[in-house]
């Protein structure tokens, strides 16, 4: 019985402790890194900035159609060209007519330009517009930090169903690009140029006016997932973020981890809004990562995580203003360059306007082949 008793402890002390690697690991010595991390402080102050410029242009945007319905326009305001930024298949649409003709096309060209920054902003620097100015992204993080406060959890998907969801988004992506890449130069003119073209920005902003019911519980649907599970609408349904994030895996920054100087905490990995398991891996090269800085904020060992080009395991690094300096030059130089070219502005009369505005929700959208398209 003795030597039963023995063996069946033996079996159970095997099968519960801890692996002779791991317990070496937890006894490495933590080397705290001196002074205070601000990249958070920092990418929080270019959210909200981001995310007052486009309430700013939403606002303007806003003032300039009911100006227009009503017949009295307001004193000074104007169509604000930013906001074709909040039509991201313009965008690529308007990208394909500059590659295909070397033109930048007459209507919505903010459009291509602001892609073109946001495109080369995740080139250089991960997928950076996601974490650092997209509003949406914004208007995420904060509501699963707020069902986190709720609930005090967020919830995660299984494995599972969290892998084929994932897909969903470069599924959207790719009927996207499809469509696009079936149009002739001709066709994408032909298609900015009809009424639904020249006012796909105020239809956009009358969904939410005349907000149906159906569209209403998507809506609130969508906001309780955000509260529920960490940026659910990121993580799943953004075709743009999908675009982002496959031009970041040939970014040649990345976020770095030196397995010497890590005390394998798993800190980072906790942190992460991906939920990427970054305390395993030597260098993250995931497409989901934003460049958000949150893992590398939380890791408490000097020197065990940093963000840098490819190859560089030695300063000098990419400290979080450096990171921030690089996303606002890229922006203001792209858009800058645009304005002073003077491709920034439709080249869309007053009286067209006056004409297509009032009678934006009878617009059709012309589909592929309509002879409307000009192919």
């Amino acid at each position: 019985m003795g030597t039963q008793g023995t063996t069946e402890l033996f079996q159970i002390q095997s099968l519960t402790a801890p692996p002779e690697r791991a317990r070496s690991r937890s006894k490495k010595k933590l080397d705290r890194r001196a002074g205070r991390d601000y990249s958070q402080a920092i990418r929080h102050a270019f959210q909200f900035a981001f995310l007052a410029l486009n309430a700013y242009i939403g606002g303007l945007f806003y003032l300039w159609v009911r100006g227009i319905e009503t017949g009295r326009h307001f004193a000074g305001v104007a169509r604000p060209a930013g906001v074709d930024g909040w039509l991201p298949i313009a965008g690529l649409m308007n990208l394909k007519y500059l590659l295909v003709t070397g033109s930048v096309p007459r209507i919505h060209p903010a459009a291509v330009f602001v892609l073109l920054a946001f495109l080369c902003m995740s080139f250089l620097f991960r997928k950076a517009f996601c974490s650092w100015l997209c509003p949406i992204g914004t208007l995420s993080e904060y509501a699963w930090r707020a069902g986190r406060k709720l609930m005090g959890r967020n919830f995660a998907l299984p494995r599972w169903l969290d892998i084929p969801l994932r897909g969903l988004k470069y599924l959207l992506l790719g009927f996207f690009i499809w469509a696009i890449a079936s149009m002739s130069a001709e066709a994408i003119a032909c298609f900015l140029e009809s009424p639904y073209g020249l006012v796909a920005d105020v239809k956009m902003l009358n969904f939410f006016r005349h907000l149906g019911e159906t569209a209403a519980i998507v809506l609130t649907a969508l906001g309780i997932a955000s509260l529920l599970v960490q940026n659910f609408w990121c993580r799943y349904l953004c075709p743009y973020g999908a675009l982002l994030g496959l031009v970041s895996v040939f970014s040649p920054t990345r976020v770095h981890r030196d397995s010497n100087a890590c005390i394998d905490c798993g800190k980072c990995a906790a942190a992460c809004p991906a939920s990427l398991p970054v305390e395993k891996l030597r260098s993250v090269i995931s497409a989901e990562c934003t460049g958000c800085l949150e893992c590398v904020a939380a890791c408490p060992a000097r020197d065990a995580l940093w963000a840098g080009p490819v190859g560089v395991r030695s300063k000098p690094r990419l400290p979080a203003w450096a990171l921030a300096a690089g996303i606002a030059a890229l922006f203001l130089g792209i858009i800058g360059y645009a304005k002073i070219t003077g491709h920034w502005i439709s080249d869309i009369s007053a009286q067209v306007y006056a004409d297509v505005v009032p009678h934006a929700d009878q617009a059709s959208h012309p589909m592929p082949g309509d002879p409307a398209l000009g192919r």
